[in-house]
């Protein structure tokens, strides 16, 4: 990432409520292209919610989320996805009676009509999915699902690209070998955002961390940082706000 890339995505005082219970509460930062912002903190802290709301999921209660510098915030998903803005779930849910080739078509066919989409083959070759190519997704086991959401997602070619927790369940080779994609689609121009519990994986592909707690962020910069913070090791390691 240039050190003087304008940001493509820009989140100020972001606020979500459910009920009178605050899962963001002022939440304020920004990712650039080609740059990999992670997002951590411990359960509750607001992260998923957080990329919930830039991908449309939810309205915003409060605050402004703006992509290449227009207003989104409350633009539904699917209407996101052809400005250039897609994402992976904690919980994949392909469309498990179609095959995974038949999955990756579907998304190709609501990508964006404006850019040329990227060859299923080579999609399914990239992300290990061609032996599997013409069978079921319910088919696949939990690792090879996550797989299928992330091509899916690449698919519609985004220019910001949101991970939830794409690292759980995976070992340490296919840690490494993901870390290597990731870390690929950022240096083509694309922005991501990496929600993850996996703090060595977040340090080695993030270019710098947001650390939240209760919707709030309590620290911005290098992971390697953070560790230091007293605040932070609080939030982590100390009292009600175990992780």
């Amino acid at each position: 990432m240039s050190p003087e890339a304008k940001p493509i995505l820009n989140v100020s005082k972001l606020v979500k409520r459910f009920g009178g219970f605050y899962a963001l509460d002022g939440l304020s930062f920004h990712v650039a292209p080609g740059e990999i912002l992670g997002l951590v903190g411990p359960n509750g802290s607001g992260k998923t919610t957080a990329i919930n709301v830039i991908s449309g999921l939810y309205a915003p209660d409060g605050g402004e989320v703006a992509f290449d510098g227009q207003q989104i915030g409350g633009i539904a998903s699917h209407r996101l996805v052809h400005r250039g803005i897609n994402r992976t779930f904690q919980v994949p849910k392909p469309f498990m009676s179609l095959t995974v080739r038949e999955n990756i078509k579907v998304a190709l066919s609501y990508g964006r009509a404006m850019v040329a989409p990227p060859a299923i083959n080579e999609l399914l070759e990239q992300y290990r999915l061609a032996e599997f190519a013409e069978r079921p997704a319910s088919e696949l086991n939990s690792a090879q699902q996550k797989m299928l959401d992330l091509t899916r997602a690449l698919a519609t070619r985004p220019r910001l690209l949101l991970l939830d927790e794409l690292a759980a369940g995976l070992n340490p080779a296919e840690l490494d070998w993901i870390a290597g994609h990731i870390k690929a689609l950022a240096a083509s121009g694309v922005a991501i955002i990496v929600v993850e519990h996996l703090m060595g994986f977040i340090e080695h592909i993030t270019d710098r961390v947001i650390v939240l707690n209760a919707g709030k962020e309590i620290f911005e910069g290098k992971l390697a940082a953070a560790v230091k913070e007293p605040q932070v090791i609080e939030v982590f390691l100390g009292g009600e706000h175990a992780a």
